[in-house]
């Protein structure tokens, strides 16, 4: 797992890196601006060293964090203090990072690198300060959305959340957004938006809660 770095895309005007890390697997994405050398980072899952030496060339601008749970902060601290970076998260997570955000987000701001637009999307249901951040096609979900399901919840309350942050700002993209997740593979809004429309069309209720797929719980 350490070691390995996926371009998700790159040319002139954008590149996206993609690190599944350690020790839980959890991905980590770098967005780089290559006309400015500006760069973002999306979460801090591991694998600090790496992560640094694919920054090396260019100028951190956040570290922007798609929500609070552990399996997505452990390399924050190294991080914030090497690259010298602010960090960005939802005012309802800022309490449960090992470091003190310096930009608190509600959802609806647009984050700069460079000549590249990012996105703030509040997505509450996973935790409540969930967050999603989109630019051009490309959208980082955290633990929102993953191929075939929603992100884990605790209660049928908020899977109801989930689902309406799905539903309400989610499945408003265009069919050609790729899905960039907080685990495992990319997928595509087109593919997502079908299996997410027969599961809901089956159901009369979203009394679920826990690991829920498409495809049934």
């Amino acid at each position: 797992m350490s070691g390995k770095v996926e371009v998700i895309t790159g040319d002139e005007n954008l590149e996206i890196l993609h690190l599944e890390t350690e020790p839980f697997g959890t991905n980590t994405y770098l967005v780089l601006c290559p006309e400015s050398g500006e760069s973002v980072v999306i979460d801090a899952p591991g694998n600090a060293d790496l992560v640094k030496d694919q920054l090396k060339q260019t100028g951190v601008n956040y570290i922007l964090i798609t929500h609070g749970h552990m399996d997505h902060t452990p390399a924050l601290e190294n991080l914030h203090r090497e690259l010298k970076a602010p960090v960005a998260a939802h005012k309802d997570e800022a309490g449960k990072l090992p470091v003190k955000p310096e930009h608190l987000l509600a959802g609806g701001e647009q984050i700069r690198c460079g000549k590249i637009n990012l996105e703030v999307i509040h997505t509450p249901g996973h935790t409540p300060g969930s967050l999603c951040f989109r630019t051009g096609r490309y959208l980082f979900s955290g633990d929102t959305i993953f191929p075939g399901g929603p992100g884990k919840t605790a209660s049928p309350k908020e899977f109801k959340k989930i689902m309406d942050s799905i539903e309400g700002k989610i499945m408003a993209l265009p069919d050609e957004t790729v899905i960039l997740p907080g685990h495992g593979k990319k997928t595509d809004l087109e593919t997502e938006r079908k299996l997410f429309n027969a599961f809901r069309s089956g159901r009369q209720n979203y009394e679920l809660s826990g690991d829920v797929t498409w495809l049934g719980s």
